[in-house]
């Protein structure tokens, strides 16, 4: 472990990963906790040793110029605390990364030292898989388990997925035989337009950690980036007709199955999340969160209008990423795989 900085005293710390890889399908995961950090401000403490866990010929360092002097950037998992203000302060330490080549139960036994030694309460793991499911509608996100009184008491699926696993499940079953209470939100990414960045994806993610910790989480400009990345692919998808057709076929499927969930819980959530929104935020949070950056990802952008446009999507029947092709558990259920990155 390379120490960068002394472990603070936190107050009722919530640890929240990502990693970058098999579980972040458009990025979607790994931004979501880079806008945190940002947004916070988190302050770095702590970084795993690179030579421990990454394969440089599959995550190759980058070099660089710093005042004419060259340095060397290496790949891996830095820990990182935030302080959220109000009148219940809390903190969250973030753990953002790429997901290890190699030892991995000796890298998850470090996260879990670092969880013990600040007390985290809860570890909420985010992931984003690869599904079918259309750009146009809003995008699942699933909140999983593997202790079922959690699932209980928060609301909750219970895993009961089998197959192929990543660094998510493997942490996330690290955690429960740790006796630490751990939870991941799975984003839904359509497989027909899975080239990062994602911001509807990662704005997904953020909402529903906001109802899962009941925070008021700044978004910056996420939201309107996600509306230009939506009107980027309607555009793209309406100049391909097989395409059009095809998203119309999973909107219908999409409707179909979730027409009972148009009231009741769902609206119930977003009435809570725009209180909070619109409630006084802590020091420096103005009402409504508005950010002084963007995204860390850059958008591709339509300098004629100044809107986001996403690479265009892929054909159906294109063969999908054979990287990642089965997440730990799909927001369509516990026992279907859609393919992820």
């Amino acid at each position: 472990m390379i120490e960068l900085e002394g472990v603070p005293e936190l107050i009722d710390p919530v640890m929240v990963a990502a990693f970058e890889g098999w579980n972040d399908a458009g990025d979607a995961a790994s931004t979501a906790v880079g806008h945190l950090d940002r947004e916070w401000k988190g302050e770095v403490f702590a970084a795993l040793d690179a030579e421990d866990y990454y394969d440089f010929q599959v995550n190759r360092p980058t070099v660089w110029l710093d005042g004419g002097v060259r340095k060397i950037t290496w790949p891996t998992t830095r820990l990182s605390v935030v302080r959220i203000g109000g009148e219940k302060p809390r903190d969250l330490v973030l753990v953002r990364g790429i997901e290890p080549s190699m030892r991995w139960r000796s890298f998850c036994n470090e996260i879990l030292g670092f969880a013990h030694e600040l007390g985290v309460e809860m570890v909420v793991i985010l992931g984003a898989l690869l599904g079918d499911t259309p750009h146009t509608r809003p995008v699942p996100v699933s909140g999983v388990t593997s202790d079922a009184d959690l699932a209980r008491t928060m609301d909750l699926e219970e895993t009961r997925y089998e197959g192929p696993t990543g660094i998510v499940g493997i942490l996330q079953e690290a955690c429960t035989h740790a006796g630490v209470p751990a939870v991941s939100l799975w984003a839904a990414v359509p497989h027909y337009v899975s080239q990062p960045p994602n911001p509807k994806a990662t704005l997904a993610l953020l909402n529903r950690l906001e109802d899962l910790l009941g925070l008021r989480i700044p978004l910056g400009e996420l939201p309107e980036d996600a509306r230009a990345w939506q009107l980027g692919v309607d555009q793209l998808a309406a100049e391909d007709s097989e395409v059009a057709e095809y998203v119309q076929t999973l909107e219908e499927a999409r409707d179909t199955a979730e027409l009972p969930e148009a009231s009741g819980e769902a609206i119930a959530r977003e009435f809570e999340r725009y209180l909070r929104r619109h409630d006084g935020g802590g020091p420096g949070q103005p009402p409504g969160g508005h950010a002084t950056e963007s995204g860390d990802v850059p958008y591709l952008r339509d300098t004629s209008s100044g809107r986001t446009r996403p690479p265009k999507p892929q054909r159906p029947g294109t063969p999908r990423p054979k990287d990642g092709e089965k997440p730990e558990d799909p927001p369509a259920g516990p026992d279907e795989n859609p393919s992820q990155d």
